[in-house]
């Protein structure tokens, strides 16, 4: 017989795999999102993402302990605030419901990591990520107000920035505003390559952030482009970013691929509302098995360049990882 490889010498038993296994997934890889919103005696499930929940803040703190206790070093705080108007004022209001949740996470829980998401879109009661003029979304005066609102949420604690609104500049516009409010030692998560994609729509009704005209295909890029993913986070890079972010995760692998492969920073995916949702559907109907498939995703995701993940199913996946389910 001529010879041939024997691939399979490696794969004969656990302790073997678990030596030669290239990429390994830990809870330090995780971002756990929370949601905020105002009121009291709130923890209401997002109907279209079992497991994810509206916290007021008089009930954050059990969700942040349980993450603490988990061993998860970083939460993204996203607010649903009571009031909207035209410019999202209340994005970077001082006693506004993320402004108000970073305190108090901070204030309890001071080594974890909080990053604030800053964007218009669940401020704005048109539902777009920047301020509109005449039907159209305008760049340069949404930059005004995303860097006050960035400021602001340093100002309250944030660890760091994570601008997700897609406006061409962002990034020098909040790198500019945070070191002239002092905050120079605050690092940009930037969402370099965030896709105007279908997969975030469990996301919206949790973020209550749907437009209510139009769609975001003007600002946030064609699902179709690959070349211009690497324009948007050279972009960010030279503007200043110090982590870039690819958006969804999944079906954009080959992009958090192409990012790690031709930058020298961290690069985070987020593994989005609609990517977490299907899998808990079709785990609910018992077609597949939600425990390996989420640690299969998220290998994938690092197997793809990501060194962060932001995902929904971090408390589950660390309780698998860690042998406490």
């Amino acid at each position: 017989m001529k010879p041939f490889a024997r691939h399979r010498r490696l794969r004969s038993g656990e302790n073997i795999r678990r030596m030669v296994r290239e990429h390994q997934v830990s809870p330090d890889d995780f971002i756990y999102p929370i949601f905020v919103v105002e009121g009291s005696r709130i923890k209401e499930e997002v109907p279209s993402m079992p497991g994810v929940f509206h916290f007021s803040l008089d009930r954050l703190n059990e969700e942040v302990d349980e993450v603490v206790e988990l061993g998860i070093p970083s939460i993204i705080l996203f607010g649903v605030p009571e009031d909207k108007d035209a410019c999202g004022s209340s994005a970077h209001a001082d006693e506004g419901i993320v402004q108000r949740a970073i305190r108090q996470v901070k204030e309890r829980h001071p080594d974890l990591y909080v990053m604030a998401d800053t964007c218009l879109c669940q401020y704005t009661d048109h539902g777009h990520c920047g301020v509109v003029e005449n039907g159209e979304i305008v760049n340069d005066e949404s930059l005004r107000v995303l860097a006050r609102t960035a400021v602001s949420q340093a100002r309250t604690g944030a660890d760091l920035i994570a601008p997700s609104n897609m406006m061409d500049g962002f990034v020098t516009v909040i790198r500019e505003a945070l070191d002239e409010a002092g905050f120079t030692h605050i690092p940009i998560m930037s969402y370099a390559v965030k896709y105007a994609s279908a997969f975030y729509g469990p996301f919206r009704d949790a973020a209550h952030s749907t437009p209510q005209f139009g769609d975001r295909r003007t600002y946030q890029m064609d699902p179709a482009n690959a070349r211009e993913a690497l324009r948007e986070a050279a972009s960010d890079v030279a503007e200043g970013a110090d982590l870039l972010m690819v958006k969804p995760g999944l079906a954009y692998m080959d992009i958090i691929h192409r990012l790690k492969e031709n930058f020298h920073l961290p690069v985070a995916a987020y593994n989005v509302s609609g990517e977490y949702s299907m899998v808990k559907a079709a785990a609910e109907k018992g077609w597949i098995d939600e425990r390996e498939v989420v640690l299969e995703t998220l290998t994938g995701l690092k197997r793809a360049g990501a060194d962060l993940i932001l995902t929904y199913h971090a408390k589950d996946a660390a309780r698998w990882l860690t042998n406490r389910a």
